[in-house]
Parts: C-alpha cells; sequence; structure tokens
C-alpha cells in the first residue's frame, strides 16, 4: 500500500497555502498513494498570533475543512490533514487539530495536540501554551491500511503517548520542528518511535525559510518499523512516498516479539 508524506514551507496566508497542499496532494495521488499526510499548520504558518486566531474555524464548517475533505474525494484517497487551527473552548486560544478523511470525504477522526512546544533560547523562543489550547486525549483510527496513530510535532518527545495508542500498523506525524531542535532530535525521535512501536511511521513537516523568516527543520520521511529510512526529503517543497507492507511488520514483530514482552503498561 502506497503512502506519502506532503512537504511544505507554508506562508501567513490561507489560500496560496491551500492551492500549494492541493497540487502536492494530486502529486501524491497520481503517484499511487493511497493515504497522503500533510504537515502541521499547512493552511498558515509564520503569522502572529492574531492572524492563526482570526483563521480558526469551528469544528465540522470552513473552507479549510471543506478544501480536505473535497481533496480526499476526488483523489480517492485517505488524507490527514496535517493540522489546522479550530475554536477552542477558551475564546482566546484555538485547538491544534488533525482531521483525517476518508477516500469518500467523509471525516473519521480528530486529534488535538496534547503536548504544547515551549523553547527558550537566545533570541529564539516558543510558548505554544499561549494561544493554543491542548486536547486531552489520544486518537487512532481504523483504516485499509491497518490502525493508524496520530501525533503532532512536539508529541513526539512523549513516548508514553504513542503507548497509549495500543498497537497500530503506522504512525502519522504532521510537525514544523524548529530548525535547532530538529537538527539536532528529529531522526532520533522519528526512528525512535518506529523502532519501540514496531510500525511504520511516516512524517509530514514543513521543511525552508518561510515569508516571515521563521525557518524548519523539514527532512519529512518514512521510518520501516526496524527504523530505517525508507524514504525522506531535506528541504523545500515535495512530496515523500513509499509501500507499506504488512508482511514486514509481521516478520519484525516474529522476530523481536517486544510489545509481547513489555511489563509495565
Amino acid at each position: 500500500m502506497r503512502i506519502a508524506a506532503v512537504q511544505m514551507v507554508s506562508g501567513p496566508e490561507v489560500a496560496p497555502n491551500l492551492a500549494t497542499a492541493g497540487r502536492l496532494v494530486a502529486r501524491a495521488a497520481a503517484e499511487g498513494a493511497r493515504l497522503v499526510v500533510l504537515p502541521e499548520y499547512f493552511p498558515l504558518i509564520g503569522a502572529d498570533d492574531a492572524a492563526r486566531l482570526a483563521a480558526r474555524e469551528e469544528d465540522g464548517c470552513g473552507p479549510i475543512q471543506d478544501f480536505l475533505a473535497e481533496a480526499a474525494a476526488r483523489h480517492g484517497l485517505w488524507l490527514v490533514g496535517g493540522s489546522i487551527p479550530l475554536v477552542a473552548r477558551d475564546p482566546a486560544k484555538l485547538r491544534n487539530s488533525c482531521l483525517v478523511f476518508d477516500d469518500a470525504g467523509r471525516r473519521v477522526a480528530r486529534y488535538d495536540k496534547i503536548h504544547l512546544f515551549g523553547f527558550n533560547k537566545g533570541d529564539e523562543s516558543y510558548d505554544e501554551a499561549a494561544t493554543i489550547e491542548a486536547g486531552d486525549a489520544p486518537v487512532a483510527f481504523d483504516s485499509p491500511f491497518g490502525r493508524i496513530g496520530i501525533g503532532i510535532c512536539y508529541d513526539l518527545r512523549f513516548p508514553e503517548l504513542f503507548r497509549a495508542l495500543g498497537t497500530v500498523d503506522l504512525l502519522v506525524v504532521p510537525a514544523a520542528f524548529t530548525e535547532t531542535t530538529g537538527r539536532a532530535h528529529w531522526e532520533l525521535l522519528l526512528r525512535a518511535r518506529a523502532v519501540e512501536n514496531q510500525c511504520y511511521l511516516l512524517a509530514a513537516a514543513q521543511g525552508g525559510v518561510h515569508p516571515t523568516g521563521r525557518r524548519t527543520f523539514g527532512d519529512s520521511m518514512l521510518v520501516d518499523p526496524w527504523g530505517e529510512v525508507l524514504a525522506r526529503l531535506p528541504k523545500g517543497e515535495g512530496v515523500v512516498a513509499g509501500e507499506l507492507e504488512a508482511g514486514r511488520i509481521a516478520e519484525i514483530r516474529g522476530t523481536l516479539p517486544a510489545l509481547q514482552h513489555r511489563k509495565l503498561t
């Protein structure tokens, strides 16, 4: 089963980013992908807090959600909508939400980012909790590709979240890692999550210099259950694709039944 991650360098305006995402999803579909993952904040990145809050949509209604449903149905593929800003309980904040649509354009899952990024080093500082309301529930869903778990960006640093999903065949991780943290830890964390859960991992990243000057690390990749990187894209927009093989998962779990050996749950 062919799966693909889209890498983008999104700007601060929604419409051109949707156009870019549409073009790259179409490319992935033309290459045979049956499931496509978009990056975190694919509709806008690098905007100020006010712009992100202004782009919030009500759950189930809005142009970004309409785009995702239409693209999934038009190309007949499962589409993991990276993350988009949705209305939160707190009117001063948003939810950083990943929405999943099946090949008929029906929404089948929603995950709200649980772990909110905080970083302060020199001139580089981030505090997602100032404007984002954290989610509180891990999410996995069933598909023709097997059971799929979702994490968003900073979630990657918390292995207990992925353990809470139970046994999955694929982890999808939309992200916008900073250049600083990505260079240090991105590949290490992706491969570790794949190895310890003995599953494929597909990471879709923001990757490059954004119009506002923000730098994201990129390096979207597909990792197999043994931790081998099957495909990657270091920087710039594009598509990373490869095969998800159920036999490979079974082989590794049979050879090294680590999931059966767990003592602490």
